[in-house]
């Protein structure tokens, strides 16, 4: 398969990769990789880190929501169009450099925060740097591999959530826990600092090291490009006329994914409450042996899904990218609701780690079919725009839908398990329809591409 080309354009190809990608390529996705599990751990954090930020500054659930989504997002999805264009037509090299220290240092500001407006502002800030990472890395491993590998590379790429959030878990709750019994009063700055705010201070310091690993990085030639700047450029018109052709996909691929990302947030953002509120479990114990399962399960799920949707394709079915998305949506529903029948803490674990499993699988899958079947010089902004209306729904929605049904609806914050099981269930069941609808499109546009 081979990404559709722009109407009237007879594009040369760029050299022939070797069969199992070349070096360069693949040291690209280790630092990306490095990248994606830095950006998770940085914005996920602060889910271990909900009793003592509420503890600290009075916070209900829903205003401790906001933190999660509304203070990242609202930057995020602002500057994730700029980001989508710059990476279409300047570097993505250095727009990842510069986004990956930016949101690093914006990490550690937030341990210094000595009010909810400071913490607000700090997560802001995360929120706009990271913006940059989606279009760009995108855009960058499409042309870093030859299409049949771009799967593959996408999956090693797309593990970085769930090591990142894994580990955010595991060393979060380690580092709180050990910060207790430190004695720092002897060193400047971080004498004065509470245990929350030093595992702040410290997650953001990895993301500065990374982004110098990207210095030995050599960007790739864009694919299907030409000495002509007409002919490299797509007007804002032709990448309207393009949307609007394959409306079919893009709207229902816009709507169906993002519903379906709204687990892959809410599970984690609030999973390790519910088992600490409702099983009297330390923030310590639920770190390590929750953190430990989504890295496990999310990682390996992830990487098996190129797999996985081989054997579907041999079944027959080109569409395999997202059908394997529709049978983990299907799959969620149910899932998702056994949640509120967990009467015990290893019963709820079992749960929690077999979503990590479902709405792991599709992710890398996803984001290939997207880059297959859209145009080179159009990739950055029709990859921003996901990275846009995921953001609103999983990064945003997902934290505070779960917080209103808890402190609204339920009136209780020890029903946060219910709140969880019945937003995830909802946005499955509702993200099933709209990939379905995105399928017949979807396989037009592949037979065009071949």
């Amino acid at each position: 398969m081979t990404p559709i080309r722009e109407a009237g354009a007879d594009y040369p190809e760029a050299a022939p990769e070797p069969q199992g990608g070349s070096r360069a390529g693949w040291y690209l996705i280790f630092v990306l990789t490095l990248a994606y599990t830095a950006s998770f751990i940085d914005r996920q954090v602060l889910n271990l880190l909900v009793g003592p930020i509420k503890a600290e500054f009075g916070l209900d659930d829903t205003r401790l929501s906001l933190l999660q989504g509304l203070a990242f997002t609202s930057a995020y999805v602002v500057m994730s169009p700029v980001f989508g264009r710059i990476a279409d037509v300047g570097s993505r090299k250095g727009v990842l450099m510069f986004g990956i220290a930016l949101w690093s240092i914006g990490t550690s500001a937030c341990g210094l925060a000595h009010s909810y407006w400071q913490l607000f502002l700090a997560r802001f800030g995360v929120g706009g740097a990271e913006a940059c990472l989606t279009p760009a890395a995108w855009s960058i491993i499409a042309d870093a591999f030859p299409p049949r590998l771009i799967p593959r590379a996408f999956s090693v790429y797309m593990m970085g959530p769930y090591l990142g959030g894994g580990l955010a878990l595991i060393f979060g709750g380690l580092l709180l826990q050990g910060a207790e019994g430190w004695d720092l009063s002897a060193i400047p700055l971080l004498g004065a600092m509470k245990p929350w705010q030093l595992v702040f201070f410290c997650a953001g310091l990895p993301g500065v090291l990374i982004a110098l690993l990207l210095v030995f990085v050599k960007e790739p030639a864009r694919r299907a490009s030409t000495a002509s700047a007409e002919v490299q450029t797509m007007s804002s018109a032709e990448i309207w006329a393009t949307f609007r052709r394959w409306r079919g996909f893009y709207g229902n691929f816009y709507l169906g994914m993002p519903l379906f990302i709204i687990p892959l947030y809410a599970f984690p953002a609030w999973m390790p409450t519910v088992l600490i509120r409702k099983f009297g479990v330390s923030a310590a114990q639920v770190g390590v042996q929750y953190g430990i399962a989504v890295l496990i399960t999310g990682s390996l799920s992830v990487l098996v899904s190129p797999w996985v949707a081989r054997a579907v394709e041999r079944m027959g079915r080109r569409d395999n990218l997202l059908l394997v998305a529709l049978g983990a949506s299907v799959a969620m529903v149910p899932l998702s609701l056994a949640l509120m029948a967990a009467t015990d803490y290893w019963t709820a674990f079992a749960i929690a780690t077999a979503a990590s499993v479902l709405y792991s699988l599709p992710q890398a899958l996803s984001s290939s079919a997207l880059q297959l079947v859209t145009p080179n010089r159009m990739r950055g902004i029709a990859s921003s725009i996901y990275v846009f209306v995921v953001s609103v729904a999983g990064l945003a929605l997902a934290p505070t839908f779960v917080a209103l049904i808890t402190d609204h609806v339920f009136g209780d914050e020890g029903r946060v398990g219910d709140s969880l099981a019945i937003t995830c269930a909802v946005a499955a069941a509702a993200s099933t329809v709209f990939i379905a609808r995105a399928l017949p499109t979807y396989r037009r546009m592949l037979d065009e591409a071949a």
